[in-house]
């Protein structure tokens, strides 16, 4: 659903409050500061708000009778329309598990009560910033075909996703935020002291036969978060120009792909779903097509003709 409301001259804010003295003492500054103000007095009508006007940020109640804040938290960071707002809680609980609390349900600060007004207002600008940066990056990313995700190195913790980076976490690795698949955790917390230095450090891949995902790391966006980009690339087209140049069948050109990804005939035939006998003949034909009589060198041969047309492929 788009959001409704016209956010070309402020932001939108969602108060979530069961207290209408509070309400009232935010509302007035926030409107004041020019903002745009939503309320809602439930966790339930906190969501159902959410979801309708997609607000720049929550202020989050921290206790509220039914469904707290936390909660609400939770189920607003499970949601790929809504994971991207930053929610600040309020809270009169200053107890350190509280506040552990608070920002593992995926809160980005918290102000405690009684509620400072200029408190809140300094918070907000600070990551409302931050949170236009990211959509920045994102927007730009996403328009040339890239999904990119934050994590946070320290918890492993999934932070945002793109829709598209959704898709492919899923497909590739079977998880879903706010878990962070253990190979691109493992591959992060590896390489962050070269990160760290500004050295882009060696790229990860995950493949699902022909279906290759390419992973970089792009940049740190706070102390311990780091944007990751993906971006899937199809062989398909590079089969089909081997097919092609060599002037074999689909299934030879196949068969020549996973050799020069260094497959042996065994590993080849489970990928196809074919015998390993089958797959033996069909390189027996390879071999003649191309005029050599050994897999390095059926390999080598289609390597070179690969790179002058697709000379971004990884063997």
């Amino acid at each position: 659903m788009k959001p409704l409301l016209d956010r070309s001259d402020s932001d939108v804010v969602l108060v979530v409050d069961d207290v209408p003295d509070n309400l009232s003492v935010l509302h007035d500054a926030l409107d004041e500061s020019g903002y745009t103000v939503l309320v809602a007095t439930s966790g339930e009508a906190a969501l159902q708000r959410a979801a309708q006007a997609l607000p720049d940020i929550v202020l989050l109640d921290a206790m509220m009778p039914g469904m707290d804040g936390f909660e609400v938290a939770k189920r607003l960071k499970s949601q790929a329309a809504t994971a991207n707002i930053p929610i600040i809680f309020m809270t009169g609980l200053t107890e350190t598990e509280h506040l552990v609390a608070a920002l593992e349900a995926g809160g980005v600060d918290y102000v405690t009560k009684p509620i400072k007004p200029k408190e809140v207002l300094a918070r907000m600008g600070v990551h409302l910033q931050s949170a236009r940066q990211a959509r920045q990056t994102r927007n730009a990313l996403d328009a040339f075909g890239y999904a990119s995700i934050a994590v946070r190195a320290s918890d492993g913790r999934l932070l945002w996703q793109t829709p598209l980076a959704r898709q492919l976490l899923e497909t590739y690795y079977g998880t879903s935020a706010p878990e962070t698949p253990a190979a691109i955790l493992a591959w992060l917390r590896r390489h962050l002291a070269e990160a760290e230095r500004q050295i882009e450090p060696p790229r990860l891949s995950a493949e699902i036969g022909a279906r290759r995902l390419s992973i970089r790391l792009h940049q740190q966006t706070g102390d311990d978060d780091w944007l990751i980009v993906m971006r899937e690339v199809s062989d398909a087209a590079i089969i089909e120009s081997m097919s092609l140049a060599f002037k074999l069948t689909a299934r030879e050109a196949e068969v020549l792909y996973w050799v020069v990804k260094g497959k042996i005939n065994r590993d080849i035939a489970d990928i196809l779903g074919a015998s390993p006998g089958t797959v033996k003949k069909h390189l027996e034909r390879v071999f003649a097509k191309l005029g050599v009589e050994t897999r390095t060198a059926a390999a080598g041969m289609a390597m070179n003709r690969i790179r002058q047309v697709h000379p971004q492929f990884e063997g």
